[in-house]
């Protein structure tokens, strides 16, 4: 073979090699990038947020200015919310993931039902939060907990139908076509093969909903408000972390800007648990 044949595969070799180097150096330039505000957000919020974690923080209520107080009022407030709108959201998608996976993935209700998620998936939640706003709070004229926990609810639901739905697809149709050659009926075969397949996706979803209504601030700003005061009344308005926190971090006042690092130290540690749990789950499934 001669060198004038040799020479052109040479230089193609060397310009994907070089332009292989640069891609690469972009790459890990621009994950570095995101690394280093991801480090610098994370050493701010525990520099932060542990100084404000005392016993008062967990025991004592919303303060006034100037004075020592907690954050217990919120952190109830935030955890009977995100559970009511788990336990409304969680088993409204879980069905509707089945429903679409199982019984109808083909039809026009079906290709209605994922526009329609996605458009829920994609929707600010502002705007989730101003729909409840106008159907519930505006109507019985009062901003409420239940009001906070639907527009929860509403985000939860389409998380939790597409996780459903993606990992119920991922079940081999062999597992399907064996039980049905024994003799099982369709809802057997999804309650005690398919569902039971797909469970660590599906609970990985629906801690994935639950990390990300966590830490939701703008729909209870339009539903359940806030409250200074302890109250375990679904029916009034009701404090939360993430509504506390854009309160106090905005006010002129030490002590509150302190009690809002600590609340922003306690969501963040939850909702990387959450992540961590989710991560292990799906690691499990592999």
């Amino acid at each position: 073979m001669s060198d004038l044949a040799i020479d052109p595969r040479l230089a193609k070799y060397r310009r994907r090699k070089f332009t292989n180097f640069i891609a690469l150096v972009l790459s890990l330039g621009a994950m570095s990038f995101g690394l280093f505000w991801l480090a610098w957000i994370l050493f701010e919020t525990i520099r932060l947020g542990v100084g404000g974690l005392v016993l008062a923080t967990f025991t004592q209520m919303t303060p006034p200015p100037n004075e020592v107080g907690g954050l217990a009022n919120a952190i109830y407030g935030s955890f009977l919310m995100v559970l009511i709108a788990t336990f409304v959201g969680a088993p409204v998608g879980i069905m509707a993931g089945i429903y679409l996976a199982e019984y109808d993935s083909k039809g026009w209700l079906a290709s209605l039902t994922r526009f329609v998620n996605d458009i829920l998936l994609s929707a600010p939640s502002i705007v989730i939060g101003l729909f409840v706003y106008a159907v519930v709070v505006a109507r019985f004229k009062s901003f409420s907990g239940w009001a906070g926990a639907i527009a929860l609810a509403l985000i939860v639901i389409p998380v939790v139908i597409r996780t459903t739905e993606n990992m119920l697809q991922l079940v081999p149709a062999g597992l399907r076509e064996a039980a049905y050659a024994l003799g099982a009926p369709k809802w057997k075969v999804v309650l005690g093969i398919t569902l039971k397949a797909a469970r660590a996706g599906v609970v990985t979803g629906i801690l994935l909903a639950v990390a990300r209504i966590a830490g939701e601030t703008a729909p209870l700003l339009f539903t359940a408000l806030n409250n200074q005061f302890w109250t375990s009344n679904l029916g009034e308005p009701m404090a939360s972390l993430p509504v506390t926190i854009f309160k106090f971090a905005m006010s002129p006042y030490e002590n509150w800007q302190q009690l809002a690092w600590a609340g922003v130290f306690l969501i963040t540690v939850a909702v990387l648990g959450l992540n961590i749990l989710a991560r292990v789950l799906t690691r499990h499934k592999n």
